[in-house]
């Protein structure tokens, strides 16, 4: 049988069962196969000239509409001329320029860096000259070989073909399916060009910051810098701390005059007046809708030769450890006390002596005593007396020499004896220093300089688009300088110091006592939370589940669940043993070993087990609370 016999009894509708219209079309002719066949110009699209399946009535054909992505017309979808829409000169110019930055770009020179796609699609055996503009659609079957062949009559419709007639289409030709090249390009320009392109494509990362190397103590001692000194403020709520504050800022003109009245303004509208100078420095809406301070505030000043740091505690009991937390970081406290009547005594049943048990519990020494709102009874002498006697007993009592103490009468309303001294004749009869003065009368603090670096993280965040990982805290000792690598301890996860920043200026180190902001590289922010602790990768703080403590209690002590607070790290745990009860001044022991009870007051090594294991070392300094009062607080031994 010969092949005009083999179309004559073809039937093309068996093959419609694997129609898929992804495959490639090739357009039909209008002759029938045996006339294509005699020219011997056979193909696919002869070969289903006649099939059934195309014998469609015209008057049956649908058309499919599709609706074009943006309206036809001109700048306001109001044009509809046949030459196109109309577009503005601005919309031109910026075609012109894409069409001549496209035939600039078509112009490749193999040796450039930028030739590496035009030599990656030769290595593929594909010229990209021959690729198109997705603007104005793919080449189709009839464009590609409209050089090679002679012309056609255009084609009356387009159908799709299956795959099965591909392979009858490829069996009957003869024609066998072309392998895939293997060869690699054997010319050395092409290669060092592509692989120079692709360096320059890939995404370059960004460079790691180098260390400079610096001796960071001999910097430190040729930088001259100002004395640096942080103090908390303390004491019980509504005592007037922020007011205080916030005069103290107004004073050293910190704060302007305009954002007084702004605050003065805001204050009154929700008719809380008074606490005007208070949003100096609580800026959250709920500590200025509660009239409370709920975290920590910072803000700073200075004078000639000090650069202070103001950390305002919440006086609130709800709030306490928030209020370690900021007198973790203190060199000395504020103490400020109510002197209106019947406040002073609330407070000292309060807050008062409980805040002064923890700071010294958390190693400050010296304390600044300021009696506020001493206008509301006249700048009277002798309820001054009455207060500074009750304290004074109390402070020396808690372990405070009385060298270190220091008691300024002020009002923090009007600023009489806090950065000036009282104009009010009735204050007359004070001639001791005013509260700036005091607080600048504080001796300098030891650095752990030559110690290895801790530093406990306070806020992490993000510094900004260049600095998207950035840690803030005080630094407990040591030094260190951008480059330098860091530990962040529980996690054990490393990273590298991107920038410093001091007192909000860019630096290239930090030492011990400072307030740093660091930006951080190499370590995902996972891994960092507050009260973590940074440390040298040579001498990492150890993560210990279980430690001994020397405790002053402030409760009755017994084995008991408590919570373990240093800074802002808070953790569960719970007391295991009672070693020994210990002798206040010199610490032996006294009485039997293993008590049952430690009675408030009472000094004693306890034995504490926490959950989870937490970055501590000798001499940290802890405080235990249960049932949200505060039990103890101590040394770690």
């Amino acid at each position: 049988m010969d092949l005009d016999d083999e179309l004559d009894d073809f039937d093309g509708a068996n093959y419609d069962d694997d129609f898929d219209a992804s495959d490639e079309c090739l357009p039909l002719q209008t002759k029938s196969p045996k006339e294509q066949c005699r020219r011997n110009s056979f193909s696919l699209a002869h070969f289903f000239a006649d099939a059934p399946w195309l014998d469609v009535p015209v008057d049956r054909q649908g058309e499919i509409l599709i609706e074009p992505l943006y309206p036809r017309g001109g700048l306001l979808g109001g044009s509809s001329s046949q030459g196109g829409p109309k577009v503005s000169k601005l919309a031109a110019l910026a075609a012109a320029r894409k069409k001549k930055e496209n035939e600039r770009s078509s112009v490749v020179d193999p040796l450039q860096p930028n030739a590496s796609v035009a030599l990656l699609a030769r290595l593929k055996n594909k010229d990209p000259s021959n690729e198109t503009d997705p603007a104005k659609g793919s080449i189709s079957y009839e464009e590609k070989n409209a050089a090679s062949t002679p012309p056609k009559e255009p084609p009356q419709s387009r159908k799709y073909l299956s795959r099965r007639a591909k392979g009858l289409h490829k069996e009957a030709s003869g024609a066998k399916p072309a392998k895939k090249s293997t060869q690699t390009p054997t010319n050395d320009k092409e290669t060092n060009g592509l692989a120079q392109g692709i360096a320059e494509v890939a995404i370059e990362e960004s460079s790691k910051p180098k260390s400079k190397n610096l001796d960071v103590l001999v910097e430190f001692q040729k930088s001259r810098r100002k004395h640096a000194v942080n103090f908390v403020v303390i004491g019980h709520v509504d005592a007037g701390k922020s007011t205080l504050m916030g005069r103290l800022l107004y004073d050293m003109h910190v704060v302007d005059q305009r954002a007084i009245d702004k605050y003065q303004k805001e204050a009154e509208r929700i008719g809380k007046a008074s606490f005007a100078l208070a949003w100096v420095l609580d800026q959250g809406t709920e500590e200025r809708s509660r009239g409370v301070t709920i975290d920590i505030a910072m803000n700073k000043f200075e004078t000639e030769n000090t650069s202070f740091t103001i950390l305002d505690a919440p006086g609130h009991r709800d709030f306490i450890p928030n209020m370690i937390a900021g007198a973790s970081q203190a060199d000395f406290a504020v103490l400020v006390i109510d002197a209106s009547t019947g406040s002073f005594e609330s407070g000292l049943r309060g807050q008062t002596k409980e805040h002064a048990l923890l700071v010294r519990s958390m190693g400050v020494q010296r304390m600044v005593v300021v009696i506020n709102k001493l206008d509301t009874v006249q700048w009277s002498r002798d309820r001054f007396d009455e207060i500074r006697q009750q304290i004074s007993a109390f402070l020396t009592t808690a372990g405070f020499l009385a060298k270190n103490i220091v008691f300024v009468p002020c009002s923090g309303l009007t600023g009489d004896n806090i950065a000036r001294r009282a104009d009010n004749s009735q204050a007359s009869w004070y001639t001791g220093p005013i509260l700036l003065e005091a607080l600048e009368s504080s001796d300098p603090t030891n650095r752990a300089l030559d110690k290895p670096l801790r530093l406990t993280i306070a806020d992490v965040f993000r510094g900004g688009v260049q600095n998207p990982l950035s840690i803030s805290g005080r630094l407990d000792s040591g030094s260190l300088q951008v480059g330098d690598r860091v530990i962040a301890m529980p996690a054990s996860e490393t990273a590298t110091i991107k920038g410093i920043e001091v007192d909000s200026e860019p630096t290239d180190w930090a030492v011990a006592g400072q307030n740093v902001i660091l930006h951080l590289t190499d370590i995902e922010q996972k891994y960092l939370k507050p009260g973590d602790v940074l440390c040298s990768p040579s001498t990492p703080i150890k993560n210990i589940t279980s430690f001994t403590v020397k405790i002053l209690a402030f409760d009755h002590v017994t084995p008991m669940h408590v919570e373990v607070h240093r800074g802002r790290l808070h953790v569960p745990g719970r007391i295991t043993h009672l070693v020994a009860v210990l002798d206040k001044g010199t610490g032996a022991v006294t009485g039997k070993k293993k008590p049952k009870l430690v009675q408030p007051g009472a000094v004693a090594r306890v034995v504490v087990e926490v959950e989870t294991a937490v970055p501590l070392e000798a001499p940290g300094r802890v405080v235990l609370r249960a049932g949200g009062e505060t039990v103890a607080a101590g040394l770690l031994e």
